[in-house]
């Protein structure tokens, strides 16, 4: 086996469904590289059907760092992830790999190739506060209040993406500046030339994938992990772990919020 490029790290990167996993491991048997994670809800235990983890024999036979690290009421921020992303590229390097990162969470490529700011870390107190503000208005109503304060983080953060939205809010509750203003000053997070395999199979392909992979995920036993998670007095829909797509629909279907034929369809086009 040899390395693909000397010192170079492997962004492998595409949306859900996209056969990200299956060249991941083509490349793992075709060179000593060393698959890490790059998905914010693979990092969850207990989490394995609706986040599409591969099986135990795969990761036996073929490991991914950086699944399988957090608990699903455990926060983990992309600063985090960098840092854990950051130590496995190094032991890649250390034992002649070439680290090859895998997944479709942007924002945690971004830290890496463009890096992060220095925002304030989140405190219970501050997340409890706008967890109910969300609860109470809603992300649209507080993405209006966002304009407000950061015009130019609202103009990037969809109104429904509301953990992006909080956080945005909460940064400039908990350090009086805007994550615009915080975000100016950036150096990348890895120093290693990065070279870049993008996936993106025709639309109307991907959208046959995704709602068939969603079917066979029902098959599997979805809503029956998405129950244990439910017996778990620790989780609730708030939480960025219950909020990962596919999870947050089967939620509300087994609150008895919207029935199953809704939960499939509101699943497949948020994983579009």
């Amino acid at each position: 086996m040899t390395q693909l490029t000397n010192k170079t790290v492997v962004f492998l990167m595409g949306p859900t469904a996209s056969g990200k996993t299956d060249l991941a491991i083509q490349l793992a048997q075709q060179f000593k590289a060393r698959i890490i994670s790059v998905d914010s809800a693979l990092i969850y235990k207990g989490m394995d059907i609706g986040t599409a983890k591969p099986d135990a024999g795969t990761l036996k036979a073929y490991p991914h760092y950086l699944i399988d690290i957090c608990e699903p009421d455990q926060a983990y921020s992309a600063y985090d992830f960098a840092q854990d992303a950051k130590q496995q590229i190094q032991t890649a390097f250390e034992n002649n790999e070439t680290p090859v990162l895998v997944g479709g969470t942007s924002f945690y490529f971004n830290a890496l190739e463009h890096g992060l700011s220095n925002l304030p870390k989140s405190t219970n107190e501050s997340r409890e506060k706008y967890n109910q503000l969300l609860k109470e208005k809603g992300s649209a109503a507080l993405h209006k209040e966002l304009d407000k304060i950061d015009k130019k983080a609202a103009d990037r953060i969809h109104p429904n993406d509301s953990q992006r939205v909080t956080r945005a809010l909460e940064v400039f509750d908990l350090s009086g500046k805007t994550l615009s203003d915080l975000q100016g000053n950036k150096k990348p997070s890895i120093d290693y030339p990065i070279k870049k395999i993008i996936l993106m199979p025709p639309r109307s392909e991907l959208h046959q994938r995704i709602e068939k992979r969603f079917l066979s995920m029902m098959d599997e036993g979805f809503l029956s992990e998405v129950e244990k998670l439910k017996q778990n007095p620790s989780l609730h829909e708030d939480l960025p772990s219950i909020r990962c797509v596919g999870y947050r629909q089967a939620w509300q279907y087994l609150n008895k919020e919207i029935d199953q034929d809704t939960m499939i369809e509101k699943a497949v086009i948020a994983t579009r």
